[in-house]
């Protein structure tokens, strides 16, 4: 159960009792069901709003930067906002049917007018803000309105997506901005004045319509009902047995699934307070996170593991910071991606000494079409690589694809498919009515279902050397990452029909800051021949690798806005870097490893 040598005991997580059931079928299938209760108090998103205007109209649900101080917003205050907001939209037009285009950052106007928006069953259609930032290309937007067929748009800044706002393809579409909106745009603050609408969305209504990542093809929009998000969010509650409503400093976007969904509702759903961060996961925009988290004790904190990597460094450098952060955190949570365990232990071993507690690890495991959250760890945890189980109401097939397991999921969460395509919608469930993840995944211990569940690759990244040997790629680059230790950032796993596995390795700023490139070469040769010495099979083992110069480019996709690298693009975009890392005689800067 537990990666971690840290001595110390775990900070109580205050989760509810694991409860499994498992159903072992004569196909090899195994079906996991988690039986626990939830509640289905709330089935639209704006319920539970109201609920906790009621019952506590006082408390702030949402705060975001203000200069050196925070503005925020409180559940009553929330409410009269949200109505009004509902009314000034339903005047323009919108409802069922009529999807609100967001192009913007995390913000409390943006979450006002997304639960405004939703209030009178107008779908809300929050895009990726590179979509349509200044050098953006625009084309990615063009799709996205091509599919999503909003009725009106709305922008924090209307200077800051201005060229996305002329665009052709946008023209003749309300537009409402919080900052810097021309003469024909409608103000986000005179909107606030409109006499308040009453909320008539229905669970079945479509609530959001959310983009895929597009990594494995051209983005779907994802249909979330409104019955789909609030009982995931019940489901989520459900994990634990805690009274007292959660506070979080979170950067995840608003337009996927993990930062809308599973922590701006999710907050609400419970009647917690999130601080809006700003920053990001990468170098040199890092450092509004770490302001943040100086003045602000979580209970809980989701990161990703660029994230994690990143404050790792800082938590060892900075006690102050470490005993802020530390004060009061039940549940450290990473998503995204996999996180090394490495990066864990660090994290880890300053919480035994600054609290006398190691703080438990969790990861929430799904994809937009599941909520999105399928499973989750909801038990004490200090180990890497984990899908945990299936949350409270939902089931998880794992069925036999080749030699490993696809991991497919049915609950009430899980999205009725496609926007405008039956025959894919159709294609992505099951003859049973399980979703496909086209992820693998196998049980930690076969003799015991409830210790979780463990990643093991994307089907679809996974490929074969020129030998035939079989390359878990997700599952080679978490362990090649964690082997290195601080290092690198991030890896992208290579060689398709080669004679064997490359690494490109992007390095971690804040470590190689501290040594030599001769000193971080040493350590990334150190870490991949050790695991090359541990691994089982010729999959498992690196032969050469290539550290890149800069970063993972966000402008162009390679570097999502969740802080992971997609790595089909990445290897598209860097030709040349790929020919000299299986070069028949590779250059010095290429490290061979056998």
């Amino acid at each position: 159960m537990d990666g971690s040598q840290t001595p110390a005991p775990f900070r109580d997580a205050r989760y509810a009792p694991r409860r499994l059931e498992v159903e072992r079928r004569d196909d090899g299938a195994i079906v996991l069901t988690n039986p626990t209760p939830w509640s289905d108090r709330f089935l639209t998103t704006c319920a539970p709003l109201q609920h906790w205007a009621a019952e506590a109209p006082d408390r702030v649900w949402l705060a975001e930067r203000d200069g050196e101080g925070w503005r925020t917003v409180t559940y009553a205050q929330a409410l009269a906002d949200v109505s009004a907001l509902a009314g000034a939209l339903r005047n323009l037009g919108l409802g069922p049917g009529k999807p609100l285009l967001i192009l913007a950052r995390n913000g409390i106007d943006h979450a006002l007018i997304s639960y405004g928006a939703m209030a009178i069953g107008a779908p809300i259609a929050p895009v990726s803000p590179q979509y349509g930032l200044k050098g953006a290309d625009l084309a990615r937007l063009r799709y996205a309105c091509e599919v999503l067929k909003p009725a009106a748009v709305y922008t924090d800044d209307a200077a800051a997506f201005g060229d996305a706002l002329k665009a052709d393809f946008l023209s003749g579409l309300p537009v409402i901005a919080s900052r810097n909106g021309r003469p024909a745009h409608y103000a986000f603050a005179s909107m606030l004045a409109h006499p308040p609408a009453a909320f008539t969305a229905t669970p079945d209504d479509t609530a959001k319509l959310l983009l895929t990542s597009g990594s494995t093809g051209r983005p779907k929009a994802v249909i979330c009902l409104h019955r789909n998000v609030s009982l995931n969010g019940a489901q989520i509650a459900a994990c634990f047995d805690d009274p007292d409503p959660p506070v979080v400093v979170n950067a995840a976007p608003w337009s996927h699934s993990l930062g809308a969904n599973a922590i701006l509702h999710m907050v609400l759903h419970r009647g917690g307070t999130l601080y809006i961060d700003a920053g990001q996961p990468v170098a040199g925009r890092f450092a509004e996170t770490v302001r943040n988290l100086r003045e602000v004790s979580p209970t809980y904190h989701n990161m990703v593991p660029a994230g994690w990597a990143l404050f790792a460094t800082e938590l060892e450098r900075d006690e102050d910071l470490a005993r802020t952060f530390f004060a009061r955190v039940r549940i450290l949570q990473y998503g995204g991606a996999s996180l090394g365990q490495s990066i864990i232990d660090r994290v880890q071993a300053v919480a035994a000494r600054v609290c006398g507690h190691r703080i438990t690890f969790a990861t929430g495991y799904g994809s937009t079409e599941t909520g999105p959250t399928a499973c989750n760890i909801h038990w004490l945890n200090a180990r890497s690589g984990m899908c945990g189980l299936p949350v409270p109401g939902t089931s998880a097939k794992l069925a036999p694809v080749g030699e490993k397991f696809e991991l497919r999921i049915r609950g009430p969460q899980v999205s009725p498919g496609y926007l405008g395509e039956p025959e894919l919608s159709a294609a992505a469930f099951d003859e049973e009515g399980y979703y496909k993840l086209g992820d693998a995944a196998r049980l930690a211990d076969d003799a015991d279902p409830s210790a979780g569940l463990v990643f093991d690759g994307r089907l679809v990244e996974n490929f074969k050397l020129a030998s035939g040997t079989f390359v878990a790629a997700g599952a080679l680059r978490v362990a090649a990452v964690s082997a290195i230790g601080g290092a690198v950032s991030d890896a992208v796993v290579c060689g398709e029909g080669q004679e064997g596995v490359g690494l490109m390795l992007f390095l971690d700023p804040a470590y190689n800051a501290r040594h030599s490139p001769e000193e971080t070469r040493a350590v990334i040769e150190a870490g991949l021949r050790a695991m090359n010495a541990a691994a089982k099979g010729g999959g498992g083992r690196v032969a050469r690798a290539l550290i890149l110069d800069g970063a993972a480019d966000a402008a162009s996709g390679e570097l999502t806005d969740k802080g992971y690298i997609n790595q089909a693009l990445a290897r598209g975009r860097r030709p040349t870097e790929l020919a000299r890392l299986f070069a028949a005689e590779p250059d010095e800067g290429v490290l061979v490893l056998g």
